[in-house]
């Protein structure tokens, strides 16, 4: 078995990449999502939502950084053209959302696909003991995960 300057296998190194392009792809529908859905919010909770969607979009960003210098330290290439997003992404595209619960949806609707790809990505980086990939996608499910219940009990009064 070939191994790369980290000491991981070259091949399964190579399949990491492909999944982290994929999950770049992802976030980026993600975060585009999350600036329409700031720039269009109407209502009574646009100011709380407004300053939410912010909030995400920009923990979105950070996300999206790390994830492509994870592609370069595993030697790859990131993606980095809307054509190759919506080619390799999961993601329902918003558009023109301005009310509340539909916009709540749509997020917890595209967290639930980021989960399960990072939870391939997960189980793939511990398969050959990378311990970056592994740690970077534990740390992006918990986040997401507690996000998701919160945004959860938010959608509760509205059921």
């Amino acid at each position: 078995m070939k191994i790369n300057s980290l000491g991981l296998p070259i091949k399964e190194s190579e399949e990491l990449v492909n999944e982290l392009n994929g999950l770049l792809s992802n976030f980026q529908i993600y975060y585009q999502n999350l600036r329409g859905l700031h720039w269009n919010i109407r209502g009574k909770r646009f100011f709380d939502l407004h300053l939410k969607f912010e909030e995400l979009y920009n923990d979105s960003q950070i996300k999206i950084d790390l994830i492509a210098e994870r592609v370069l330290t595993l030697g790859g290439t990131p993606l980095h053209t809307f054509a190759d997003y919506i080619a390799n992404s999961k993601l329902n595209v918003g558009k023109n959302i301005s009310k509340d619960v539909e916009a709540i949806h749509l997020i917890l609707e595209s967290l639930s696909v980021l989960l399960q790809v990072e939870r391939v990505i997960l189980a793939k980086a511990a398969d050959i003991n990378d311990e970056g990939t592994n740690s970077m996608m534990s740390d992006f499910i918990a986040e997401q995960e507690k996000t998701n219940w919160m945004l959860k009990a938010w959608m509760e009064e509205e059921i």
